[in-house]
């Protein structure tokens, strides 16, 4: 559940990019960042770890204005896809109000995403959360480099492997070129507010 101030009237939302490493979780908030930075109050906090990725968290609050009449601020989170990080992976999820899973569309990280997502379901399942109650998009991630000639993977395909039980919103996107990075995440800010607003009255 969001983090609500009454004396302030000021809600908190934590959004996370959650998805297998190297699938373009950092390079969202990356785009997202520079796209908004008129409107972001603080700086993008990254830890890096040996290798040069992320592996804590990119952390992102700006403002969207008011919600009965409560101010809402957004935090943005990523979390580290590679597996010997479960353990930063669920801390990050704590107090989670809504996801972007991010897919990786190349063929050969098939598995990967099936593994993330399943791995996501667990994590959410320690804080008695359910991966079919939660607000979360999907994100099928690298569609530009079809262009390149790399395999990608159909998005019946995706569809079939990550989202035929989620039934939920799914976009086909460049976090490098920016396509649909935006959409992805206003749609996620938008199912999140929807359930908190619910809350709130």
């Amino acid at each position: 559940m969001a983090f609500v101030n009454p004396k302030k009237k000021e809600v908190q939302v934590k959004v996370v990019y959650y998805g297998p490493g190297r699938g373009g979780k950092t390079t969202n908030l990356e785009y997202i960042y520079k796209k908004f930075d008129k409107r972001i109050k603080t700086e993008m906090v990254t830890i890096k770890t040996h290798g040069d990725r992320t592996l804590f968290f990119d952390f992102l609050p700006f403002d969207i204005g008011t919600v009965n009449g409560y101010e809402v601020k957004i935090q943005l989170y990523t979390v580290p896809g590679q597996v010997k990080y479960d353990a930063t992976r669920r801390l990050v999820l704590r107090g989670v109000d809504g996801i972007v899973f991010v897919a990786d569309s190349m063929e050969v990280r098939r598995e990967k995403n099936i593994l993330s997502i399943k791995n996501l379901q667990e994590n959410l399942a320690n804080y008695k959360k359910s991966i079919f109650k939660i607000p979360i998009v999907l994100q099928y991630n690298k569609m530009d480099l079809a262009e390149q000639g790399i395999p990608l993977l159909p998005v019946e395909t995706l569809e079939k492997d990550l989202n035929s039980q989620l039934k939920t919103s799914s976009f086909e996107a460049s976090a490098i070129t920016g396509k649909n990075v935006v959409p992805t995440m206003k749609k996620i800010v938008s199912m999140t507010i929807a359930t908190i607003v619910k809350d709130l009255k």
